[in-house]
């Protein structure tokens, strides 16, 4: 059992993620067994606290031997980190920051696997920050997605628009006022049985867009609880989205970053059809 005190006005969610990044991993789970505590109640939803409020997670040693991450590359300036699916962004963040100060400059979805990047001090963090705003940063994921796409590869415009009161985006093909385009290309590498396996690269980075887009023109990606299509994930049963950050390729870094410019770092998971298959 680990036992917290909260500071400050926030969710339980939010609260477990900066706070104790093993409960963050198994967080669902924690909520289903009812293996938190709010002041001694137990708790089942993912409800406000307040300063003072005590938090007890029931973590068995399994979960807090959960790994979180594998090393594709690190060094005095950057940590490239091999996240699995089920770990938030913030949770990483946390379990690193209690070896040394590490600094997000980009996120990943909880549910998604793959490459992750930390600076490791301020000037790194600047200029990472900043690779990632004006696409200096290639950025390739492969999903696994319901198989209607117009064409074996493409390039896909559309304009993205965020809700952020319900936390999700909208996905329009024309301008609507307040909303931003995107660029999305992709590339089928396989198909069977309805399903594709597709390699997508992302020219521009906004939140949710690969999940967004492909379910906006009908192939959604297979797992995914908010975009997906609901009779596909329950027949393969899928409960997370299949979506990997596969590799990342930096150009045009300056000083101590410059030495990872054109290398090529690839996440060690691939969705496999095969075995997806095996589970209709």
């Amino acid at each position: 059992m680990k036992v917290f005190i909260c500071r400050q006005s926030q969710s339980l969610r939010d609260f477990t993620d900066c706070t104790y990044p093993q409960g963050s991993f198994c967080f669902a789970q924690l909520l289903r067994g009812r293996e938190i505590k709010i002041n001694g109640a137990r708790t089942d939803r993912d409800v406000m606290l307040k300063a003072g409020d005590e938090v007890q997670y029931f973590t068995t040693p399994r979960q807090e031997a959960m790994p979180s991450h594998t090393a594709a590359y690190e060094d005095e300036n950057v940590a490239v980190l091999d996240k699995f699916s089920g770990v938030s962004s913030e949770g990483l963040c946390a379990e690193l920051n209690t070896f040394g100060q590490y600094y997000p400059v980009h996120r990943l979805d909880r549910n998604t696997c793959g490459l992750i990047v930390f600076a490791k001090n301020e000037r790194a963090e600047g200029e990472l920050t900043s690779a990632f705003k004006t696409r200096r940063v290639q950025k390739t994921y492969l999903a696994v997605c319901k198989d209607r796409f117009p064409s074996p590869a493409g390039t896909l415009e559309a304009y993205l628009l965020k809700d952020e009161r319900r936390a999700e985006v909208k996905i329009y093909g024309a301008p609507v006022r307040g909303a931003q385009k995107i660029v999305t290309g992709y590339k089928i590498l396989e198909e069977r049985d309805g399903l594709a396996l597709a390699e997508i690269e992302l020219h521009t980075g906004k939140t949710h867009q690969i999940r967004a887009h492909m379910a906006h023109i009908g192939c959604p990606v297979l797992g995914d609880g908010k975009y997906g299509d609901a009779e596909l994930n329950k027949r393969y049963g899928a409960a997370r989205q299949c979506l990997v950050a596969k590799r990342l390729v930096f150009s045009g870094l300056g000083g101590g970053l410059a030495a990872i410019n054109g290398k090529i770092f690839e996440s060690g998971f691939n969705p496999d059809l095969s075995k997806i298959l095996k589970k209709q």
